[in-house]
């Protein structure tokens, strides 16, 4: 069983880690989730007696080191009784850095707490009215007198900081006996306690297996890269119709780079630039934009393009064309505006009773691009045998990285006890992934980043499993390792099934404007 030692300075700040812990005894503290020991010690106020406490506790070898009481704030955005997670604490020149911090912050937001996360900086007496701002420009989001002596004596170990604010800029600390706004920070910090259990809980060494190939495919990269070279050449802003690609995270970054996303082209002011989403539109958009006079750049992907070819060659040449896939994705929408008189959609095997082809022997089958392949193929066995002389595609509509990345997920999934998939949760590529690893046998989870992560899932867990969504960005599964590694020590294994090397030409807009540069 795991011991996780949480140090509290003041007597009352102990008490209150006690009783959102369940526990009276100061020294065997309480049982924390999933067989954890969790034991709340008061260390004492100030830099001298946390230096003391540390030298005291590292002595009993404890699993893992919490750091629980109340601080000052350093910046306006706080207010008492919010929660500080420290990324980091600085004292004496020396950082110790906090890696798990998201994954105990995601946790006490979803408990209804205010929760941040950032810097903060140990200090060796009480700051007064004006120095705030000093500390606030070296990047410390709070202060206090404990943390940075007390993390010292626990390098190497899993160690998270969590701070209730009890003072702000505004309000600040008159005397060490008197805490501004303390009854508000004890509060928090009792309500706290049980997200830093469940934070004990998960501590331990893991295996930490990574699906190869994962993240950004061509198609994703070359529609980030247009919007980003359309507000280079056109400059801020350029709207953008629907989410470029499906991730939060890409799509708030190009927000804050002047792309503003639009559910509409009414949403777009006349003559504006506007870029048309990777998952494809369908004509009508497309006559629509020309006819307002939008400087138009189309970032459809070229494997949604060619799908978007195959259904106009079908419907001309008269065919009933069966299209697979799910409702309300933009890809689907877009491909059935190609032809919406000779086009049907069938999500489920039931669907395909209700096609009613003028002659049956002209019914051809295409497919969304992101497509579970198991799905797919229930769904094209389903069509042939009602219609035997039914067509597909030339080529599997299917992406080659949704196909990959299914197959990469499959390879680990058996050895897992959990998955972590990258991506949100409008992403259907993405959402195919947890159900291909749930399919295998493992626990399976969709998360934006790492404070999605609920520390339940991984109490226990021995081996976890991460992969991302075609549209994720690489960074957020580095994110993810650090913070699951910020919980013990971990031993991370690629596991690559195919090496992928495409790439797709930019649209002749923007090779254009390019080339003319270049030129100039």
């Amino acid at each position: 069983m795991s011991t996780v030692t949480v140090c509290a300075p003041l007597s009352v700040e102990a008490r209150a880690l006690r009783r959102g812990l369940a526990s009276t005894d100061e020294t065997a503290g309480s049982a924390g989730e999933a067989g954890a020991q969790v034991r709340v010690v008061r260390t004492g106020y100030g830099p001298a007696r946390a230096a003391a406490a540390a030298a005291r506790i590292a002595g009993t070898a404890p699993s893992a080191l919490a750091v629980g009481g109340v601080a000052g704030a350093l910046i306006d955005d706080l207010r008492v009784g919010d929660i500080v997670v420290a990324t980091e604490v600085s004292y004496g020149g020396t950082t110790v850095r906090c890696p798990s911090a998201p994954l105990l912050a995601g946790e006490l937001r979803r408990a209804g707490l205010r929760a941040s996360v950032g810097p903060i900086a140990t200090v060796d007496r009480l700051i007064r009215s004006g120095e705030h701002a000093g500390l606030a420009a070296a990047g410390a989001i709070a202060v206090d007198m404990e943390s940075g002596p007390l993390l010292a004596g626990a390098v190497g170990q899993p160690a998270v900081v969590l701070r209730a604010i009890s003072d702000t800029p505004g309000r600040p600390v008159v005397s060490p006996g008197i805490v501004s706004g303390g009854l508000a920070a004890l509060r928090s910090l009792r309500l706290a306690a049980p997200a830093l259990a469940r934070w004990a809980a998960a501590v331990g060494p893991r295996r930490v297996l990574l699906a190869s190939p994962r993240s950004f495919c061509a198609g994703v990269e070359r529609a980030i890269e247009i919007v980003e070279l359309a507000l280079e050449q056109r400059g801020a802003p350029v709207y953008v119709r629907k989410q470029i690609v499906h991730n939060a995270i890409v799509v708030a970054d190009l927000e804050r780079r002047g792309a503003i996303f639009v559910d509409e082209l009414s949403e777009v002011p006349d003559g504006a630039s506007v870029v048309f989403s990777a998952h494809g539109v369908s004509p009508e958009v497309r006559r629509e934009a020309a006819s307002r006079g939008l400087d138009a750049v189309d970032a459809t992907c070229p494997l949604v393009a060619k799908v978007h070819a195959e259904a106009r060659r079908y419907a001309a040449d008269g065919y009933l064309v069966a299209f697979i896939g799910h409702a309300g994705y933009e890809e689907v929408e877009g491909t059935l505006g190609e032809a919406p008189g000779s086009m049907a959609l069938v999500e489920r095997p039931a669907d395909v009773a209700q096609l009613a082809p003028t002659d049956p022997r002209k019914v051809a089958y295409l497919m969304q691009t992101t497509l579970a392949t198991d799905e797919a193929g229930a769904m094209v066995d389903a069509i042939t045998e009602r219609f035997p002389a039914a067509r597909g595609p030339g080529s599997d509509d299917i992406c080659y990285a949704t196909t990959n990345r299914q197959a990469a997920v499959r390879a680990i999934a058996a050895r897992c006890d959990v998955v972590l998939v990258a991506g949100s949760t409008n992403s259907s590529n993405s959402l195919r992934l947890v159900e291909r690893a749930e399919r295998d046998g493992a626990a399976a989870y969709l998360i934006d980043s790492a404070e999605d992560i609920q520390l339940g899932w991984l109490a226990g867990a021995s081996t976890v499993g991460i992969t991302a969504g075609a549209s994720a960005p690489p960074a957020i599964v580095d994110q993810i390792v650090a913070a699951i590694g910020g919980l013990g020590e971990i031993e991370t294994e690629e596991v690559a099934v195919a090496t992928e090397s495409v790439q797709f030409g930019l649209p002749k807009e923007l090779r254009r404007h390019a080339v003319g540069s270049a030129e100039g």
